[in-house]
């Protein structure tokens, strides 16, 4: 009985001993577990310039459709795609056996006409009849003006020549014009802007432009048209702007980007590394450092500067944000601070 006594008193010894020994091992898991360690930054506000980038496709300044009015041959087309041609220079010859028809009409009715006159005056027609002599001659002269501008087309404006539908010796039939000529310099860009920036658009205001085809060469433009009224679908408004073109460089169609410049606001701007994305969405965060804990922080991103982001909304001028460490973070963590 005594030896019984003996053994379940070491029995609770050896129980007693490994009990107290999970329990150091426990604390001294516990004693083992480090705080997130992340590096931070301080940020400010600082002017910045309130650059915008809008899309746009180059457009003529000018274009004109080269037609005659009517159906008529075409007997030579004296220039070709991409000449450069200049105001009043002729382009087209078209047929003129209609106009030298035209012509010999009017010449045997200035002769009925004529006849007719000299027996109005002595009485011998009534002037119903000579008004009608004349009309028809007046009529058939007015034809022939008509008739012979359209014989010879002509260009209204200095510029290019971009299309050509026709051959020589063709039957124009009222379709597609012979040529079409699109005056190059200037140039245009119509861009739609939000109507936020409505009262710092104005006109004569300087803009840079960007063709993809030219790499990063800038061309300088001026703004010539801010439209007066807002787009409710959209909410935006159009405004033109102008490139003077004189080395013919840019040409219509080019895609082009259009930046504005509508001056500076203090804004926090922080590392890019900073900025966390929201998965799932195309929210941005950043985690925010105050009193040795973390927030998780919606921030609202401004323009990219190179390594930087301007933010709009999210986090106060003069805080401290984490730059590096943010896997392991959660809000309102406490976390160790790396030493430089």
């Amino acid at each position: 009985m005594k030896k019984n006594f003996y053994l379940i008193a070491l029995f609770a010894v050896v129980l007693l001993g490994a009990c107290s020994g999970g329990e150091k091992e426990s604390e001294g898991i516990e004693k083992k577990e480090e705080k997130p360690v992340v590096k931070l930054a301080n940020v400010f506000a600082r002017p910045v310039d309130q650059i915008i980038e809008y899309t746009a496709t180059v457009e003529a300044e000018a274009k004109n459709n080269i037609a005659p009015s009517s159906a008529v041959r075409i007997d030579k087309i004296l220039v070709e795609v991409g000449d450069r041609v200049v105001k009043g220079q002729r382009l087209v010859e078209m047929s003129d056996n209609s106009l030298k028809q035209l012509k010999l009409r009017i010449e045997n009715q200035k002769i009925e006409f004529n006849r007719i006159d000299e027996l109005y005056k002595v009485g011998g027609v009534s002037k119903s009849e000579w008004d009608a002599a004349k009309m028809a001659v007046d009529v058939n002269e007015e034809a022939y003006q008509n008739l012979l501008e359209n014989t010879s087309l002509i260009s209204p404006l200095n510029g290019i020549v971009t299309a050509r539908n026709y051959d020589n010796g063709d039957m124009y039939n009222n379709g597609a014009p012979v040529l079409t000529v699109e005056q190059v310099a200037p140039v245009k860009l119509i861009i739609n802007v939000s109507e936020s920036y409505f009262t710092k658009v104005t006109k004569g205001a300087d803009a840079s432009i960007k063709l993809d085809v030219y790499g990063d060469e800038e061309f300088t433009g001026k703004i010539a048209l801010v439209h007066p009224t807002i787009n409710p679908d959209t909410r935006t408004f159009q405004v033109e702007v102008k490139v003077e073109n004189k080395n013919l460089k840019v040409r219509p169609g080019m895609f082009a980007r259009v930046i504005l410049n509508f001056g500076t606001l203090n804004h926090v701007v922080v590392p890019d590394m900073a900025i966390v994305k929201q998965a799932g969405s195309g929210d941005r965060y950043v985690w925010v450092y105050k009193n040795g804990k973390v927030s998780y922080d919606k921030v609202e991103l401004g323009r990219r500067m190179n390594t930087e982001y301007e933010l709009i909304s999210g986090v106060d001028d003069n805080a401290q944000i984490v730059i590096a460490g943010q896997a392991r973070l959660q809000t309102g963590v406490e976390v160790e601070v790396a030493k430089d």
